[in-house]
């Protein structure tokens, strides 16, 4: 009896398997380099190129306050000999009062800048995720896996390019 219920849960067991392995082959898998996807959409060229010129200005006057702080410590290694001690503690004051300053614009730009970055580099994520569903809809895919996530992939199963056209044609 023992070895009669082992032969059926062995055969049981081997169905299951062997009824998996063919779920398993039916199914459809693909992958997308989503990051490779948003490098080569032209969407992306633009967004940073708006967003360059929405903060041109802060941009100027950071690097503004960057010159004018590289020429006070020139000038005051070069002509530091010859100063006064009057004229050196005036000469780093201003270059501290231009750091302090730098540090001030130059931190809250650089969040905002990211926070900009984010914002669009989430719409863009939108359309592309959007090409993805319709794509594996259209096509019948099981599955998209990010291709960063799989260890091998064929290449017939990278849908990259045909997401890239997908978000192009919206």
């Amino acid at each position: 009896m023992k070895t009669f219920t082992k032969t059926i849960a062995t055969g049981v067991l081997l169905a299951a398997t062997l009824i998996s392995t063919s779920a398993m082959a039916a199914q459809k898998i693909a992958v997308v380099d989503v990051q490779g996807v948003l490098q080569a959409l032209p969407q992306t060229a633009i967004i940073v190129q708006s967003i360059n010129d929405e903060f041109k200005a802060q941009f100027a006057d950071v690097q503004k306050l960057q010159k004018d702080g590289e020429f006070e410590v020139e000038k005051l290694q070069r002509d530091g000999a010859t100063m006064s001690e009057a004229q050196k503690q005036a000469s780093q004051e201003k270059i501290m009062a231009i750091r302090t300053e730098l540090q001030q614009k130059a931190g809250p730009l650089q969040q905002e800048v990211q926070r900009r970055q984010n914002e669009e580099q989430t719409k863009l994520l939108g359309l592309v995720k959007q090409a993805i569903d319709a794509i594996a809809k259209s096509d019948n895919y099981d599955l998209v896996l990010n291709a960063g996530a799989a260890t091998f992939a064929k290449p017939e199963f990278d849908i990259s390019k045909k997401v890239i056209d997908k978000v192009n044609q919206n």
